[in-house]
């Protein structure tokens, strides 16, 4: 018998058996019914009924094990030894990589060219086999072969779905899988496979299985078996590993280059805790190992380059990719013929460009930069550079950056406007660039700052979009809510904002994402609001020309309504907008139409530039790889000329097309302050767009305010129409009126009239036209603690001396007459009748109304004086006094002058009978306010005829007429 190179410390032998039981129940029903049976026929039926149930059930039983005994005697025979297993694996055909034109671009060479050092199992570490046990298969020493339990999960979700979509493989089936079948993904190569593996552990021991499977599997790398891998990524024998790297190179087993430390450190860290985790549920280490080893640093040995001709950041993405849907057995082993999406010349053209301005980041303190160019519509990358040079150590330039977390900075101001156009909002809408400060809870408030530490004041959301501006971005996402951005970004294809503490700073770029995914996101902008996955592989072959995997149409999910997509196009393809914070021509201008967003974030480590054109989107990121700051690097400085150079190149000669605005959007003038409609109030107008349905309303920035004239507050319905007046105001909301009020502005008053509490009524009116005569004037004069009222009269519409027409009245009238008045002297022309009325705290309110007194049609009779004999004439020296009247209950007047000297003249038409009653006393007034009279002179004036009109109070019958 040949010797065997792996020594076997025991024999594991071990079958288990699986019965599955089953029952069947039939019955007929017979055309009438039987009598009850009686309980002895009861139980000869239940006993009948047993037995040829017990006799179905093995037969069923016998004729699927003789079934399965035969498949499984057909798939078990000529099993090979673990040497000739060994042996079966030499054969290997190589994987070649193409661009979309089917140029190659990688060719993976033979890794059985003295990569692989055969280990025996004596010669594996206790702490390496414990990881891989622990990882891969912790029932390895007991099953047999097969995970029962696994399996029948996997079976369920798989033949539910119709494909392969979960695994239950063990150690031995993963041997099984790479060493004797292809690597189609079908239900019936996993039950074969689950076979084969429960004949390989009848026939083999565990310690053989384990030593073939450690020799042969990838690591990554080139490194296929335990022997090159341990050499590779340490510079060790496996026997010298210690407890970190052991874990690292389990881990390594189920993605080999995704979790590759080379490229990706934190990946390769983070699956090695896991790994240490399992090992410690499992009982493999203790507590304090397992704390240790964790806290471990990462120590590699430099690693082997070569082999990359062309795009080799690319390259290894796509193995990754590859890796991950297919296996790494079946991608180095089947002769794989992939194309990729990957355009050769706009890759060189990238990467020359990329590497052309390294210089002028240098002398910025930024050593590297990456670079995404996709087709928006179909999400096909073409072209992905990761750094200004793989091969440089000194900048970690095998790190692929473009699919590396970093700060995007405020490019993701984007998607928290989008959430808020999704509110109602607009390009239009109002924020305001003034200091502001936002609950963090248990923190101290948040104060975010702008680029430029300056304020602007009140800008529309274009304005702050297009030039950047972080306060009002903060202030957006405070007020749509941090969970409407989070939705954004996972609806947009950003899935690396897990984390669950992520607060307003997460719009200026507090949260880490990658490159490619903040690329693809503005995609969605350019094909007019869908999302579309990243795509890097177009078809696959075979070695003989089978189709592996077929083209595939673009997966299309709308994510965004089309307008709202335009509108976000039509803001950051604004030079005129973005102006004023980066220059009438900066390197965010082309030749063409393009969009375009910056983004640096506040310690200056990350500098970002994203634009696109409908058919073309664009990212680009500069830095340092080791997170350390610039020297002030900005996105629009480090990151945009990449981005101007490339697009200028790479889309000179065609189409210059710009954005299709899709239906269903209107232009409406609105104030360029309040971005509201606009008004006469407003300053000159400005165009803006909004959604059909979400019109604006009138600008209330700019406008008339309803105040109170007696208490200076804002009216209500229970102030006097007359008291109330419209007054112009700035309006930016109360928070704002100090700052309102430092620009010089008027801010209209925030609390409401408390003086009028109730309804008041107050009136006056009269014939608005008139020829002389005595016009009867009515009313109202109801007001809340009513003290009394009076009415004048003065001449023009805006009279600025008044007359009193009646005295003071003391009882509130109600839609009655309130003054009778003597038109008859008066000169044609406008005049203004005004009430006054008194509360009893001395407020004041009035109403008012105009008359036009016509020239009379016909001709005035001479006046007559009609003397009672209780009147008599006043002296000269008294004429400024005037007579005050208490009429008689029969309401017809007999004055008489409480001073001798004071003579009241009546009109022709006005005629005062005496009677037997108590006459009215005149009390002489210290101040002439009811009539106008000529000013006193040393001679006795001529007289001028007065009326005296009876108030309301005194004949609320109006009998006291002429």
């Amino acid at each position: 018998m040949r010797r065997n190179r792996f020594r076997k410390r025991s024999t594991y032998r071990g079958n288990s058996t699986y019965r599955r039981d089953s029952g069947m129940h039939n019955s007929a029903p017979t055309p009438e019914p039987s009598p009850p049976p009686t309980p002895d026929k009861w139980y000869s039926i239940l006993g009948r009924g047993v037995v040829l149930g017990l006799v179905s059930l093995v037969l069923l039983a016998l004729v699927a094990v003789a079934g399965s005994l035969g498949v499984y005697a057909y798939l078990a025979r000529d099993l090979p030894s673990p040497q000739e297993m060994y042996d079966r694996r030499a054969p290997f055909q190589t994987t070649r990589l193409y661009d979309r034109h089917g140029r190659l671009l990688y060719e993976i060479i033979d890794p059985h060219g003295g990569r692989r050092t055969v280990i025996a199992y004596d010669e594996l570490p206790p702490v390496l086999l414990d990881a891989v046990i622990a990882t891969e298969d912790a029932t390895f020493f007991s099953n047999p072969g097969v995970n029962p339990f696994s399996i029948a999960r996997a079976l369920h979700d798989n033949l539910r779905q119709g494909e392969i979509v979960s695994g239950a493989s063990t150690i031995t089936q993963q041997l099984v899988k790479n060493t004797f079948l292809s690597p189609e993904q079908t239900v019936q190569r996993k039950i074969k496979e689950a076979i084969l593996a429960a004949e390989i552990t009848r026939r083999y021991s565990k310690e053989e299985i384990l030593a073939v499977y450690l020799n042969d599997v990838y690591f990554g790398n080139l490194a296929y078996g335990i022997g090159a891998a341990a050499d590779t990524y340490f510079g060790k024998e496996p026997a010298d590993l210690t407890l970190p790297e052991a874990a690292l190179l389990a881990g390594l087993l189920q993605a080999p280059a995704f979790y590759d430390p080379y490229l990706n450190a934190e990946a390769a860290l983070a699956r090695r805790t896991t790994v240490l985790r399992l090992m410690r549920l499992h009982g493999r280490i203790t507590q304090a190992q397992f704390d240790e080893a964790v806290d471990a640093p990462l120590t590699l040995r430099p690693r082997p380059t070569g082999g990359y001709s062309e795009a080799p950041h690319w390259v290894d993405y796509v193995r990754a990719q590859l890796e991950a849907e297919y296996g790494p057995e079946a991608l180095y082993r089947s002769g794989f013929h992939v194309y990729t999406t990957l355009d050769l010349d706009l890759q060189r053209m990238a990467q020359r460009i990329v590497q052309e301005q390294s210089a002028a980041l240098r002398e910025r303190d930024a050593n590297n930069a990456a670079l995404v160019a996709m087709d928006p519509h179909t999400g096909e990358i073409l072209a992905m550079v990761g750094s200004v040079d793989f091969h440089d150590a000194s900048i970690d330039g095998q790190v692929n950056v473009s699919v590396r977390m970093r700060q995007p900075g405020s490019t993701i101001k984007a998607l928290t406007y989008l959430a808020a156009f999704e509110r109602g909002w607009s390009p239009s809408t109002m924020l305001m660039d003034l200091e502001q400060s936002f609950p963090d809870g248990a923190n101290p408030p948040y104060v975010p700052r702008n680029y430029d530490e300056q304020h602007w004041g009140p800008i529309s959301l274009r304005l702050a979009l297009a030039s950047s501006r972080n306060i009002p971005a903060v202030s957006t996402l405070n007020q749509i809510g941090l969970s409407a951005l989070l939705d954004m970004a996972q609806r947009l294809g950003i899935h690396s904002l897990t984390r669950p503490d992520y607060g307003l700073s997460l719009t200026l770029g507090g949260g880490e994402v990658t490159l490619l995914e903040m690329t693809s996101a503005f995609g969605a902008f350019a094909n007019g609001g869908y999302r579309v996955d990243p795509r890097h592989i177009l078809f696959i072959h075979d070695n003989v020309g089978n189709v592996v995997m077929g083209p595939r149409e673009p997966s299309l999910a709308r994510v965004m309504d089309a307008r709202h997509a335009y509108l976000m196009s039509n803001i950051l393809s604004d030079n005129d907008a973005r102006s004023r914070a980066f220059g009438a021509d900066s390197s965010l201008r082309t030749s063409f139409a393009s969009a375009v967003k910056t983004g640096t974030t506040n310690d200056f480590r990350d500098g970002w530039t994203i634009g696109y054109t409908p058919r073309f989107v664009t990212g680009v990121w500069v830095g340092n790889n080791d997170n350390t700051p610039t020297s002030r690097l900005t996105g629009s400085r480090g990151a945009a000329p990449i981005w101007k150079a490339f697009m200028e190149q790479a889309l000179a000669g065609q189409p210059n097309t710009g954005f299709e605005r899709p239906s269903g959007l209107v232009e409406i003038d609105v104030c360029p302050i309040s971005g509201q409609r606009h008004t006469e109030f407003c300053p000159p107008a400005v165009r803006s767009l909004f959604l059909e349905e979400q019109q604006p309303e009138e600008c209330n920035v700019h406008r008339h305010v309803a105040i109170c004239t007696v208490s200076g507050l804002l009216a209500t319905e229970n102030c006097p129409d007359a008291l109330v007046e419209y007054r112009f105001f700035h309006d930016y909301g109360p928070e704002w009126d100090h700052w309102a009020q430092q620009q010089g502005m008027t801010t209209p008053p925030r609390e409401s009239c408390t003086m009028h509490t109730q309804p008041s009524n107050i009136s006056i009116r009269t014939a608005s036209h008139s020829e002389p005569t005595i016009l009867l004037v009515t009313g109202s004069t109801e007001v809340a603690e009513f003290s009394h009222y009076y009415v004048e009269y003065g001449h023009g519409p805006n009279p600025t001396e008044w007359q009193r027409m009646t005295e003071d009245v003391h009882s509130p009238v109600r839609d009655g007459v309130i003054a009778r008045w003597d038109t008859r002297q008066l000169s044609p022309g406008a005049y203004t009748l005004r009430l006054v009325v008194m509360d009893r705290h001395g407020h004041r309110f009035e109403a008012r109304t105009h008359v036009q007194i016509e020239v009379s049609s016909q001709p005035t009779p001479s006046p007559t004086m009609t003397p009672t004999p209780a009147l008599e004439t006043p002296t000269p020296s008294t004429p400024t006094l005037e007579p005050t009247m208490t009429p008689t209950p029969t309401a017809t007047l007999t004055p008489t002058m409480a001073t001798p000297t004071v003579t009241v003249i009546l009109t022709p038409t006005v005629t005062l009978t005496p009677t037997a009653m108590p006459t009215a006393t005149y009390t002489p007034m210290p101040v002439p306010t009811a009539t106008a009279t000529p000013e006193p002179s040393p001679l006795p004036p001529e007289p001028t005829p007065t009326v005296v009109t009876p108030t309301p109070d005194v004949d609320a019958s109006g009998s006291s007429e002429p």
